[in-house]
């Protein structure tokens, strides 16, 4: 089938163009993506009581809307989960994506119109595939399959016509046909609510496809990758897959994974990061390995940036794309073809690039630890882990950390419950090494550890495999998109993860 590459190769050049349109001009995409929403959604319930058929221009949209978190809209996404239609969105909603994000015990179910499916998520999934190989005009990876690691899928009890799952799995439900004959494992497979039983068939049924890509969360991906090398009795997954040359990923920064893939693969491919969400796909590598993804700018998403200093304000100030500033974390505020106005997704962003606009993905507003003035983020402790592993020669599986309050006798102290896949050469040469890269990169963290005058060293837990996966299951959230917390500016999910721990031993 290898005839084929230079056809797919000349189609993704002939798409290039209408991503070259959205790319140099990402200002002009973004008004006409706004104009466009405020358009369809004039006449649903939303629109007529913030008067969307007077706005006529951004600074209106501002005034006429205020930022909403999920609560805001929940009442609406309720009644619309009953039947009710028309109230965020004009066209009919029949499908949610339940997002989990990270554990927390309450779901958020996502409105999914058709324009959502396909003038954002499909629209993007095609334009991360046009840059992929206009990058790579000789790839040979759609000769073979694409192994997704997805979600589940379940009918809502309330309303038949409705329908939620997890984003993977809706978008598997929804593809087109063409899409299932170039994936694997089937549908059947894909959207089994029991991740034990099913990264088990997911082996079984692909251990002996060509599986050219995959994408997926790294956790759940490492564990299928050590259950087909268990069964194959092979070394490397090259040895399984030869023709493997891509693995996408998105949803958790990859830093801390990138040794245990490129040994456990065994050869060189390609990592391409992408930023899709419940809530829309809003950027990925333009080039694979790229540091920065290009924002998706006309793909039914109107995006606004909040600086981190409005957060929590009355009246919180987002500017657009022209006044943004590299380098600075900015929580995003989206408003879709999907009817979520305004919505604070959560996630913290910084500018990597401004021509053309590239992102990272830095944290969550809500994940960081600020309880002694340190400021530290996700992006901040990724970055001193995978510092500190190279150091040691450790593998960190997964991690979480959160604060040790003031006492009487000892002062404050980060405490990090870590679960490794190679625990270090020496364990406390590894905590000097996380505290010492932490203070190189984060300069408020240095200051307080300075001398231990406010943050004493920071206390680690070595805790045994499989600890983070009891702890997911006893909370029902075992699997799919669910992820580890890195940070918590509480003690919630430190205390639950170590009393899990100790009923385990």
């Amino acid at each position: 089938m290898s005839f084929l590459s230079p056809a797919i190769s000349s189609l993704a050049r002939m798409r290039q163009w209408r991503i070259e349109a959205w790319r140099s001009h990402p200002v002009d995409s973004q008004r006409e993506v706004i104009q466009s929403l405020i358009t369809s959604a004039q006449y649903t319930e939303f629109g007529r009581k913030h008067h969307f058929s007077n706005i006529y221009n951004i600074r209106d949209f501002k005034k006429a809307v205020p930022i909403s978190e999920y609560d805001g809209l929940k009442p609406y996404i309720e009644r619309m989960m009953a039947g009710e239609q028309n109230l965020l969105w004009n066209s009919p909603i029949n499908w949610f994506a339940k997002s989990s994000g990270t554990t927390s015990d309450k779901s958020k179910f996502i409105p999914m119109s058709d324009e959502t499916l396909e003038d954002c998520h499909y629209k993007a999934a095609k334009d991360v595939l046009t840059m992929y190989y206009t990058f790579n005009p000789d790839s040979t990876m759609l000769t073979g399959k694409g192994l997704v690691l997805g979600g589940s899928h379940t009918v809502n009890p309330v309303n038949d016509e409705a329908q939620y799952g997890d984003l993977s799995a809706v978008l598997l439900q929804n593809s087109p046909f063409y899409g299932h004959w170039l994936r694997t494992p089937n549908l059947e497979i894909a959207l089994m609510d029991n991740w034990e039983d099913k990264l088990e068939k997911m082996a079984l049924q692909t251990v002996n496809e060509n599986v050219t890509s995959i994408s997926g969360v790294p956790t759940w991906t490492l564990i299928l990758f050590k259950r087909l090398l268990e069964m194959t009795g092979k070394s490397t997954i090259a040895e399984v897959w030869p023709d493997l040359e891509l693995y996408m990923h998105g949803g958790v920064s990859f830093t801390p994974y990138r040794e245990q893939f490129k040994n456990i693969i065994g050869k060189p491919i390609h990592y391409q990061e992408t930023y899709n969400a419940s809530e829309g796909f809003f950027a990925a590598n333009e080039i694979p390995g790229d540091n920065g993804m290009l924002l998706f700018t006309d793909h039914g998403i109107f995006l606004e940036f909040m600086p981190l200093s409005e957060h929590g304000k009355e009246d919180p100030q987002t500017i657009g794309l022209k006044d943004i500033d590299l380098n600075t974390n900015y929580a995003l505020v989206i408003s879709t073809n999907g009817g979520l106005w305004r919505y604070l997704l959560g996630d913290t962003i910084k500018f990597v690039s401004k021509d053309p606009y590239k992102i990272i993905v830095s944290g969550r507003i809500k994940h960081y630890i600020n309880a002694f003035g340190e400021e530290v983020i996700v992006d901040n402790s990724d970055k001193a882990v995978s510092m500190a592993c190279r150091k040691t020669g450790a593998v960190v599986n997964d991690y979480t950390a959160a604060p040790v309050y003031f006492s009487d006798n000892s002062n404050g102290a980060h405490e990090w419950l870590i679960e490794f896949e190679k625990e270090p050469d020496n364990f406390e040469t590894f905590v000097t090494e996380l505290d010492t890269a932490l203070q190189s990169i984060n300069s408020d963290y240095e200051a307080k550890r300075y001398k231990n005058i406010a943050l004493s060293p920071p206390r680690v837990h070595n805790l045994s495999p499989g600890s983070f996966n009891r702890w997911l299951q006893q909370k029902g959230k075992l699997g799919g998109q669910h992820k580890i917390p890195r940070l918590c500016n509480e003690r919630k999910y430190v205390e639950e993860i170590l009393d899990a721990v100790s009923v385990a031993k």
